[in-house]
This record gives C-alpha cells, sequence and structure tokens, in this order.
C-alpha cells in the first residue's frame, strides 16, 4: 500500500474512484484515514493541512489489465487531467506499457499494463 497526505479528502476519492476506479474500502475517523482499494492494493489517504514542502513521493504505480489508453485517456479528461505518453519501461514483471499523469494534488501516479517481456535475470555467482 502507499500512504498520501492529502489536503482535500472528498477531492481525492472522488478522483481516484472516479478517474482509477478504486473504491473505499474502509475509513477511520478518529485518524482521518481512507483506505481505497485498488485491485489486490490498497491507497491510504490521511488528511494532512500542513503546508508541503515538497512532494509526498516520487511517484506510485498502479498495474492495470487490460491497458487501454484511450479509456486511461477518457477517464482522467473530466479532470483536466492529460496523461504523458505511453512508454515501455522497466517494472517488477519485465518490460511494458506504461503512462505518468499527476492527481489533483499533484502526486505522481504511473498505470503499468502487463509485462511484453520477462524481468532479467541475476546470474549465480
Amino acid at each position: 500500500h502507499v500512504v498520501l497526505r492529502v489536503r482535500d479528502m472528498e477531492g481525492m476519492i472522488r478522483f481516484y474512484e472516479q478517474a482509477l476506479g478504486c473504491h473505499v474500502e474502509r475509513q477511520l475517523e478518529k485518524i482521518q484515514l481512507v483506505q481505497l482499494r485498488a485491485g489486490a492494493c490498497l491507497l491510504d489517504l490521511v488528511k494532512n493541512d500542513a503546508p508541503r514542502t515538497g512532494p509526498n513521493m516520487d511517484h506510485l504505480c498502479f498495474r492495470v489489465d487490460p491497458f487501454d489508453p484511450p479509456a486511461i485517456q477518457r477517464a482522467l479528461q473530466p479532470f483536466g487531467i492529460v496523461p504523458g505518453d505511453v512508454m515501455q519501461r522497466y517494472g517488477a514483471e519485465g518490460d511494458g506499457p506504461s503512462i505518468y499523469f499527476d492527481d489533483p494534488e499533484g502526486n505522481q501516479i504511473e498505470l503499468k499494463g502487463p509485462a511484453t517481456s520477462p524481468p532479467l535475470q541475476r546470474k549465480a555467482g
């Protein structure tokens, strides 16, 4: 899972539900935490109104299948988000298509499709 500190909880929940198909699984009001289900993973949003001096992280990556760039663009369009170009990038499963964009609070998101080549194999030695 990944935990993001957010200023606009409702706006961020709306974005992740509507643009990426996540759904709220659990809310812990006492600590202002919302957990969203993203396939087999969780995305935690915690309320934090403190001014940021830098980003929360470099990026977070969701594995998506099927990987459908036009559908991704259609889902992001109502939020005024234009994703970057689809590129082949290396990940845990090997090389595969991916696309980057920022969520409404500037967190960089990568959507990664199924691998088109296997991961590198370390040689024993």
